[in-house]
């Protein structure tokens, strides 16, 4: 259990789970759990945060704030709340490990005393700093500034009865599962995560490299595959049929209390979270959409990082697809995945990919783009997902452009 510094500076934090744990000696484990004992007291139910912490021979210092504090500042005046949220979100986009000159810095920013914890071992020489910063996290936020997530949405879910909602929630979950498995076999690297809508799933991957927004694209490619490879087998109502939104965006992510404590399984919200909901609202069932961004992405031939926008961003991804071919899902070997932007061919005779404007019920805007999916099987015909353009009838937008 690694974390690591991407190419860019972002910061991909540590997993801790009960896999980690019982790869760890007997007196690792006991550090965790003495380090974690003490932050639970100083977490107080869920009232306080951690924000830094920075090794003090045999114990760390911490600086635990009321989680109010964060939300004050982004209710000041406009000027003030830009300049506080951005120090803030700086802090929280790392590791909360910190140096003490860092520490203090931090500390004196918010006008809060340190705490300081004794522990009966060294910090970063009894215990690794990833294993520390592992435990550390579960008591504190993180700020993702351009991360990707997938929207996964079950179509018609309330009309079901709720034993059936299960059975599909249930083959969701099974094929994110298989999914993310069939990647790590084939090396890719993926720090996958989820949390559920009540209806899906919000998928995202807590890497942050530059090549992770295009490995939570392709694990979405998988399972819509997956899925659909299991309804055509199925029978009605076992597996779900699904609606997709992908976008990258800024989010916090954050681990809810359950009981007295929290859990090891962490819950996005932000710009990106909101923007997807609003997208899967106008989605047809069986669409993909796919939101306009822009994100960081490695030159090929020249290892230069460029900002490029959702239009490239897709033609890249169809670049890295032959990593997901010969893999079997639901029990058939995939051949191949193609996936594109729809739109028309122009006047010139080039291909015009077209970008949608969708408002929704607050009066704000956002543009989308409509994507496909298609899979080649070894032993059967292949399976399209999503549709073209001249097959979305129902879809309401307010204007269109090409781009």
């Amino acid at each position: 259990m690694n974390d690591s510094i991407s190419d860019t500076g972002s910061f991909s934090p540590p997993v801790l789970d009960r896999a980690s744990l019982d790869e760890l000696s007997a007196a690792a484990r006991n550090h965790v759990e003495e380090l974690d004992k003490e932050l639970h007291r100083l977490w107080g139910l869920g009232r306080n945060i951690v924000l830094a912490w920075t090794p003090a021979g045999r114990g760390i210092r911490v600086l635990v704030i009321p989680h109010y504090i964060l939300g004050e500042m982004a209710a000041r005046t406009a000027g003030e709340a830009a300049d506080s949220l951005q120090f803030v979100d700086e802090v929280i986009a790392g590791n909360t490990l910190t140096d003490e000159e860092g520490f203090d810095t931090i500390a004196k920013y918010f006008g809060y005393e340190p705490k300081r914890v004794e522990l009966s071992f060294t910090p970063g020489e009894d215990l690794a700093d990833d294993l520390l910063e592992a435990v550390v996290r579960r008591y504190s936020i993180s700020y993702i500034q351009n991360g990707a997530v997938a929207l996964f949405d079950i179509v018609g879910f309330s009309l079901f009865s709720p034993l059936e909602q299960v059975t599909q929630l249930n083959s969701l979950a099974y094929s994110v599962n298989a999914s993310f498995s069939k990647m790590l076999a084939r090396n890719l690297d993926i720090q996958f995560a989820r949390s559920t809508t009540g209806d899906g799933f919000y998928i995202w991957n807590r890497d942050r490299s530059i090549e992770s927004n295009v490995n939570l694209y392709h694990l979405m490619h998988l399972v819509l595959a997956d899925n659909a490879i299991a309804r055509s087998k199925g029978k009605a109502n076992t597996t779900p049929r699904l609606r997709a939104a992908f976008h990258v965006g800024p989010h916090y992510e954050f681990f809810q209390s359950e009981g007295l404590r929290p859990t090891v399984y962490s819950y996005i919200v932000g710009d990106v979270t909101i923007e997807l909901a609003r997208m899967i609202d106008h989605a047809l069932p069986g669409q993909i959409v796919v939101g306009d961004f822009r994100v960081d992405m490695r030159e090929n031939d020249t290892g230069e990082i460029k900002r490029i926008g959702t239009s490239e961003f897709i033609e890249r991804t169809r670049q890295s697809l032959s990593n997901l071919e010969g893999m079997v899902l639901s029990g058939e070997n995939v051949e191949s995945i193609q996936c594109y932007l729809t739109g028309e061919r122009l006047d010139s005779g080039q291909f015009g990919v077209k970008r949608y404007i969708l408002r929704d019920k607050h009066g704000l805007s956002r543009k989308v783009y409509n994507a496909k999916v298609n899979i080649y099987r070894s032993g059967g015909g292949p399976i399209y997902l999503g549709f073209q353009t001249g097959d979305l009838d129902g879809f309401v937008y307010e204007t269109e452009e090409y781009v």
